[in-house]
């Protein structure tokens, strides 16, 4: 089977490799983003999916978009007989999904029609789901809406941070992509179509999206710092005596029935507590780092912090 792998992130690695590994499976061909300019120094980089093929005989295409003629013209030339995408960061035309002989495929990180979008593993944390998964759905032109090939479900912990999920979904992405790759090489391969009444999204993200609302219940804010680690984030803002205000990142926070006033207020009820009041309860500060400072115990940065006050 003639296979096209169509990537950028890190997520889509564990499945990229496994094809490259499966003599069932030939990987003819990949694309993936551009190379983009990182770091402080701006340097360019390659995406993940382009680094792991570097010396080897696959072509790897790179289009500013992939709607381009050439790189539709490039990516008919290859004859696949399946397209696998997982991670890529554009929406694949019709154009692109009639090339494949048997089917294009999308690896999705989310058990399907919930939280369709390119935030799937962190709206899962911060909507309180037990669990999640991969979705292989058989792509049309809308987003996260075609049929559903297979799903394979993954228990989501209660401390787990988008960055632990999305390592264990990469993971559990091959275990999905082999059997539905094996599947669509009979005559029985299913194709079970999603209900729109059930679907939810999960919209790209930003960093604005890290700021806490401490209006919300202190459950909903846990949630939310735990989602956004690493991306996009969870921070407030903190304003001392001179009332110059600066962000102030939360990585760790537990939830605490305690009621210290309207949403925002900040109370020590010990050297070793410092609690935040919500919309309902209150949210413990465990692990912090002001910006241009170092990560630290919340108890430890606030000893060194005059007349703190959180602007929200």
């Amino acid at each position: 089977m003639r296979i096209v792998f169509i990537g950028t992130g890190e997520i889509g690695m564990p499945s990229l490799c496994a094809l490259l590994r499966e003599p069932r499976y030939q990987v003819v061909g990949a694309l993936t983003q551009p190379d983009k300019p990182v770091g402080r120094e701006q340097r360019l980089a390659s995406s993940p999916i382009k680094a792991e093929l570097v010396g080897s005989a696959i072509p790897v295409l790179q289009p500013a978009r992939i709607r381009e003629e050439d790189a539709i013209a490039r990516l008919r030339a290859l004859t696949p007989d399946v397209i696998v995408v997982m991670a890529y960061g554009q929406i694949l035309p019709k154009t692109v999904l009639e090339i494949p002989r048997i089917a294009c495929l999308n690896l999705h990180a989310s058990l399907l029609p919930r939280h369709r979008g390119a935030a799937p593993i962190q709206a899962a944390i911060a909507a309180g789901d037990s669990e999640t998964g991969i979705t292989v759905i058989y792509m049309d032109e809308g987003l996260d809406t075609g049929d559903i090939l297979l799903q394979k479900t993954l228990t989501i912990s209660p401390n787990e941070s988008g960055g632990s999920l999305h390592d264990r979904l990469a993971e559990l992405a091959p275990e999905a992509l082999l059997p539905a790759l094996d599947l669509l090489g009979t005559a029985n391969a299913p194709r079970l179509s999603q209900s729109s009444a059930e679907a939810t999204y999960a919209p790209k993200l930003n960093r604005d999206h890290g700021k806490i609302d401490w209006a919300e219940p202190a459950e909903m804010i846990e949630r939310k710092i735990r989602a956004f680690d690493p991306w996009p984030g969870a921070f407030t803002q903190l304003s001392d005596s001179t009332g110059k205000a600066r962000n102030l990142k939360i990585f760790r926070g537990s939830v605490r029935d305690d009621s210290a006033g309207p949403p925002g207020t900040l109370h020590q009820p010990s050297d070793t507590e410092i609690l935040v009041a919500t919309g309902r309860g209150a949210l413990r500060l465990d692990e912090v780092q002001l910006e241009g400072k170092r990560r630290m115990s919340a108890p430890e940065f606030f000893r060194g912090f005059s007349s703190p006050r959180l602007v929200f």
